[in-house]
């Protein structure tokens, strides 16, 4: 059996002590695993971005604030679901914040029926974003393995180009373009055209 809850991994940033204790005691509580920081910066250096998580976040620390964490992860291209922690004067700046992509805000004091539905959604939403975020990583990797030349071809098939015209464009030999198609074929692990499109263009570009 392993030792890790299996409800999910939840980060709390906040510089102070007693709020990072409370939601530790109450989230740990209901099984999730909970992991505290005491700044932006020592969350940054330390998280595993390819966990699947969620994260709640003061808005206002020392050093690095909420907003600014919520911005280098945006920058980042981080699929870590995240909530802020907010006094009543902070409401607004939360408000601006949801407009980037924060899933929620949370006023102090909250308690436990405002905190836990909105860390399921978010870890419910962390699934879905950290299969989404490996998929493109994946693709990544396999699109690299291709050479100029191949990518070219690749190219020129996804936006519907026939051989011969994919041969003139290039000045190449009908021949060559196809060998390109099956070393494309090859390295992609694909099995048919749809499935060159499927990862040439993600898997929600091609409607079977």
């Amino acid at each position: 059996m392993s030792l890790i809850p299996k409800k999910g991994t939840v980060y709390v940033v906040d510089d102070d002590e007693a709020v990072r204790d409370s939601l530790q005691w109450l989230l740990e509580g209901k099984d999730y695993r909970v992991r505290c920081f005491d700044s932006a910066e020592s969350f940054l250096s330390r998280f595993d971005a390819r966990e699947v998580a969620c994260l709640i976040v003061d808005i206002r620390m020392d050093g690095m604030t909420g907003l600014e964490l919520q911005n280098r992860l945006i920058e980042n291209h981080s699929p870590l679901p995240l909530a802020f922690i907010t006094g009543h004067g902070d409401v607004p700046m939360a408000v601006d914040t949801m407009k980037k992509g924060a899933m929620d805000f949370i006023q102090k004091p909250f308690d436990e029926q405002q905190l836990l539905p909105l860390v399921e959604r978010m870890l419910e939403q962390a699934k879905e974003s950290f299969a989404e975020y490996q998929n493109a990583v994946n693709r990544d990797a396999l699109m690299a393995r291709l050479t100029l030349r191949e990518s070219q071809v690749l190219e020129r098939i996804v936006a519907g180009r026939l051989n011969k015209q994919i041969a003139d464009d290039l000045g190449i030999s009908i021949k060559t373009v196809e060998a390109h198609r099956a070393n494309i074929m090859e390295k992609l692990s694909a099995n048919t055209v749809a499935d060159l499109l499927k990862i040439a263009l993600g898997p929600n570009a091609v409607k079977g």
